[in-house]
């Protein structure tokens, strides 16, 4: 079988003491979720908070920008460089995978919009329902259990992008545009310790219903194992085809 090169685009570069220091960073997260499956990757990471990015999409086969605290819709110093990017990506067919910040900076790069969420914080284990499946959506689900932690969130998908899943605190919380376009607002790549050490971290800016309310949902089994395998045979017929 042959390996799927997966350039990783990691917008999260977090050097906190209390989350930065204790855990490896979304690229390890995100290897360690694939790599529980039969497919093979050869992975790339490409920091963006220096400077980097593919100069040439064709480098690798397909692509997926993580998650992050940071706020999409702050200026970052790789903020113009990612949103050509993944226009020039979307141009050109390539596949390539959003979760969270990079669900969201997709979204952006394309014409739609982001705003902070009316209900503020939005996090725990949440059920994304799908009320549209593609064909690489397999096993089949109506409804995944992921980890969430964000603030802001889509408000309009781009024009020639269609809904895919909504939460019940996120209207927009999984799109695809084509079959070279899929995104989630959720984090598959999130682990039990890994989240709870940063609720524990985040604890004092939230409100105590939003602490409660993430860690009863924790209680819950999450399948973002069912998604990392979504993504997988994504890749797999964009590349087949």
């Amino acid at each position: 079988m042959n390996r799927i090169k997966l350039g990783i685009i990691q917008v999260n570069h977090d050097k906190s003491v209390e989350v930065g220091d204790a855990f490896p960073d979304d690229a390890h997260r995100f290897r360690d979720l694939f790599d529980q499956q039969e497919q093979r990757y050869r992975y790339r990471v490409y920091m963006t908070i220096g400077g980097e990015l593919p100069e040439d999409i064709h480098e690798q086969d397909a692509y997926l920008i993580t998650g992050s605290p940071l706020s999409v819709l702050d200026e970052h110093v790789f903020s113009d460089g990612l949103s050509n990017f993944i226009q020039r990506c979307d141009a050109q067919l390539k596949p390539l995978v959003g979760t969270c910040f990079g669900h969201q900076a997709i979204a952006l790069a394309l014409g739609g919009k982001v705003e902070r969420a009316g209900v503020g914080y939005n996090v725990g284990i949440e059920h994304t329902r799908f009320i549209q499946s593609r064909s690489w959506m397999l096993p089949q689900r109506k409804s995944l259990p992921m980890y969430v932690f964000h603030e802001d969130q889509v408000t309009h998908i781009p024009d020639g992008c269609d809904l895919l899943g909504s939460s019940a605190q996120c209207s927009i919380a999984s799109f695809a545009k084509g079959n070279h376009i899929f995104t989630t607002q959720a984090h598959p790549e999130f682990t039990h310790p890994f989240m709870n050490c940063v609720l524990n971290a985040m604890e004092a800016k939230l409100e105590p219903d939003t602490v409660s309310r993430a860690r009863a949902s924790m209680e819950l089994q999450h399948e973002g194992a069912v998604f990392a395998e979504w993504c997988t045979r994504f890749f797999q017929e964009n590349l087949n085809e």
